[in-house]
C-alpha cells in the first residue's frame, strides 16, 4: 500500500491558520443594468464580480441565478432601476430572493439609480405612492439594507425599516469640475426644489448660487423655465441637478442664462436618464459641456461629445467596503448636513 504523502490536507480538526469575519467573506454581484460599474467598483475593493446569469426570456419574464456558493457571505448585489424599468427592478427583487435562499449572510442591494424615487407623495387624487410601494417589496423579498446615490427626495429613506445608505454624487462631480479650474464660476439650480442641494455644490466649489424659476403643467416631463434669480452677467455658469431624462430643463436654463449675459454655460448632473433625443438636444443647445456619472448604462446608446461620463465608482466601493467592516459610511461626505 503506498505510503501517505507528507503534503496532504487534513479534512478535519481545528482550523488554525484561517479567519472568517462574522459577517462572511465579501461577495460583489453584477446584475444585468450596471455591469460596468459592477465591474469598476469590484476592482476598486481588490475583488472579482461573483459569476451570475441574467436571462429575459421570449415571453418577457426574468430569470436569475447566482453561479458560486453564497453561503454565510456578505453580497452586494448592484442592480440599478433604470430603462428597461420594470424589468430591471424585477430582475433586483429575484436576485436578492435568490441570494437569501442562497444562505447569504447578508444582502445589500447597491441601487445606482433608483428610477421610482420619481413617485416620492400623493400629490394628486388616486395615485400610487411608487416609491413607498418599490421599497417594500424589497423588503419583502429580503433585502437586508439598501445603498443607492441621489435619491430624488432623501426622505425616500424614510420608506424603508432596513437601513439606506444614501451616496452624493456630487463630491466626485465636484471634484471633476474643480479640475477645471474654472474662473467666474456660479452654480444654477434649475428650480426652487433643488436650491438645497445646489447650495452644497456651491459649498464644495466655493461659488456663489443662483436659483432658476421653473414651472411644470403636467405628466408630459417639459418644463417652462421662467426667470433665474441672481446675477450671472459675464459669468461661467454650471447647471447642477439630480437627474435629467429630456434634457428640456437644462436646455431651456442654459439659453435663459445666455439672454442674460452669462458665458459659458456646464451642467453637472448625477443620473443621466437621456430619453430618445435627449442627448442630440443637449449636443445642440448652449451647453457647453455636461458632466454625468456612471449610474445608468445602456449598450445601444452614444453620447454626444459634450457630454462626459465621471466615474462613481470608487465612491460606491468606499460604500461597500465601509459597510462590510462596520464603519461609517457617513464619513465620506466631509460637507454632510445634519438634517440628512
Amino acid at each position: 500500500m503506498p505510503k501517505p504523502s507528507s503534503q496532504s490536507t487534513p479534512i478535519a480538526g481545528p482550523r488554525t491558520q484561517s479567519f472568517q469575519a462574522p459577517q462572511g467573506d465579501l461577495a460583489v454581484l453584477a446584475g444585468s443594468a450596471n455591469p460596468e460599474l459592477a465591474a469598476a467598483v469590484a476592482a476598486k475593493l481588490g475583488v472579482k464580480t461573483s459569476p451570475c446569469q441574467s436571462l429575459l426570456f421570449s415571453e418577457g419574464n426574468v430569470f436569475v441565478r447566482v453561479l458560486e456558493n453564497v453561503r454565510g457571505r456578505d453580497t452586494f448585489i448592484i442592480q440599478g432601476v433604470h430603462f428597461p424599468v420594470n424589468d430591471n427592478f424585477m430582475e433586483l427583487l429575484f436576485w436578492i430572493d435568490a441570494l437569501k435562499r442562497a444562505s447569504a449572510q447578508q444582502v445589500t442591494a447597491v441601487i445606482p439609480f433608483f428610477s421610482y424615487a420619481k413617485g416620492d407623495k400623493k400629490d394628486e387624487p388616486r395615485v400610487s405612492i411608487r416609491a413607498r410601494v418599490c421599497a417594500d417589496a424589497i423588503e419583502a423579498a429580503g433585502a437586508d439594507r439598501v445603498l443607492t446615490m441621489d435619491l430624488h427626495s432623501p426622505q425616500i429613506q424614510g420608506f424603508f425599516s432596513i437601513p439606506v445608505d444614501h451616496l452624493y454624487g456630487r463630491n466626485v462631480l465636484c471634484e471633476h469640475v474643480r479640475s477645471l479650474n474654472i474662473p467666474d464660476l456660479v452654480v444654477c439650480s434649475p428650480d426652487t426644489g433643488f436650491a438645497k442641494d445646489a447650495a452644497a455644490f456651491a459649498n464644495l466649489l466655493g461659488a456663489p448660487v443662483v436659483i432658476g424659476n421653473k414651472m411644470r403643467d403636467d405628466h408630459s416631463e417639459q418644463a417652462r423655465v421662467l426667470e433665474v434669480i441672481g446675477e450671472v452677467e459675464n459669468k461661467n455658469i454650471v447647471i447642477v441637478d439630480d437627474f435629467t431624462i429630456t434634457g428640456g430643463s437644462l436646455i431651456s436654463m442654459a439659453a435663459l442664462l445666455k439672454e442674460r449675459g452669462a458665458r459659458d454655460i456646464y451642467a453637472a448632473v448625477t443620473h443621466g436618464v437621456f430619453s430618445d433625443g435627449a442627448a442630440a438636444r443637449i449636443e445642440q443647445s448652449e451647453i457647453k459641456k455636461m458632466f454625468v456619472a456612471d449610474t445608468i448604462e445602456s449598450p445601444d446608446r452614444k453620447l454626444p461629445d459634450n457630454i462626459e461620463v465621471v466615474s462613481v465608482a470608487a465612491l460606491f466601493a468606499q460604500a461597500i467596503r465601509s459597510i462590510h467592516d462596520r464603519t461609517s459610511v457617513s464619513m465620506l461626505f466631509p460637507d454632510a448636513r445634519t438634517d440628512e
